[in-house]
């Protein structure tokens, strides 16, 4: 994610800024990505903070209107933990948007979503012709560790649902193309072999034993569609590790240079060469805090040759060039 220029005086602004360091009203612009001093705001702004600008006054800008279903605000909290969950939700669009998703040149369908609070029975989250469901409740802290550590999972946010769940409404766009269905079952497996009973057996048996060598995450292992799900999330993860890293002005040996632009490299293996070679040292630097790792996977050749596949299909672009 980039830092971003102040429009009305010195200073950065942040992706989650709503005013500048004076107190002067700022909203982000999604299609110019940059920020701007003046409205029409999103009319979500006063409610849960969201700080894009709107197409018209009184009018949701262009993330909060994918939203068709927001928490029952008579649960403790929900509120809250929605507005942390939307702000999850602009960064990962405004990530894809990178490569052209969800913009205006955009041809193809946007995700829906339901942003549900967990009630009596814990929210389910998936995706489903097109409808994300995500439940608002894993932001907060002590149910998400709670999730992660039953789950045995190294790593969960609601970032990182974001762009698992999303991945799933990518494949479900382009496995309206016959060459990508045709290649994606040649990488991936075929993702016909029934969801449910594949779900089941990995809850009851476990991944293989050797799903190292294959997968990026055990959950990976359950079926094409989550592998591929995992798959594309981890490309994102580490596309906006090193974004950010560039950004903000930090170096390391493998950079190409301080203008280099992750979301424009066309070569998979130097994008992933870079994004490790940060990850190993703030991975480094996070232990030295008695911190998780902040990219907790270890990147066999299987895998980097599916990270290579989705970079293929995400820099393609919404218009699937």
């Amino acid at each position: 994610m980039k830092n971003f220029t102040n429009p009305v005086g010195a200073g950065t602004l942040w992706f989650h800024n709503l005013t500048t360091a004076d107190g002067t009203p700022v909203a982000y612009d999604p299609q110019a990505r940059a920020f701007v001093p003046m409205p029409p705001f999103c009319a979500n702004r006063e409610r849960i903070g969201c700080n894009w600008i709107a197409p018209a006054e009184g009018a949701f800008c262009r993330s909060c209107a994918m939203t068709a279903l927001a928490p029952d605000p008579e649960i403790p909290n929900a509120i809250d933990h929605w507005a942390e969950t939307e702000m999850a939700k602009r960064w990962v669009i405004d990530n894809q948007g990178r490569w052209h998703w969800f913009r205006p040149e955009d041809p193809g369908t946007r995700p829906t979503f339901h942003m549900l609070a967990d009630g009596h029975t814990p929210t389910a989250m998936g995706h489903g012709d097109g409808v994300v469901t995500i439940s608002v409740s894993e932001a907060d802290p002590v149910v998400r560790v709670t999730r992660r550590t039953a789950l045995e999972e190294p790593y969960r946010t609601m970032i990182g649902h974001m762009r698992h769940e999303i991945a799933h409404m990518l494949w479900w766009r382009l496995s309206l193309r016959e060459d990508f269905l045709a290649a994606f079952r040649e990488m991936f497996g075929d993702e016909r072999t029934d969801y449910t009973a594949a779900l089941q057996k990995h809850y009851d048996q476990g991944p293989p034993a050797d799903w190292e060598l294959f997968y990026l995450t055990s959950y990976a292992s359950a079926h094409p569609h989550e592998d591929w799900a995992e798959t594309t999330a981890s490309l994102l993860h580490l596309t906006d590790i090193a974004d950010s890293f560039v950004t903000s002005g930090l170096a390391t040996p493998e950079l190409p240079g301080n203008q280099w632009d992750p979301y424009s490299e066309p070569d998979t293996a130097s994008l992933v060469y870079v994004a490790t070679g940060i990850v190993t040292r703030v991975n480094h630097i996070n232990r030295s805090m008695g911190l998780s790792d902040l990219y907790p996977y270890i990147l066999s050749e299987t895998a980097q040759r599916k990270l290579a596949f989705v970079h293929d299909w995400m820099r393609r672009g919404a218009q699937g060039r």
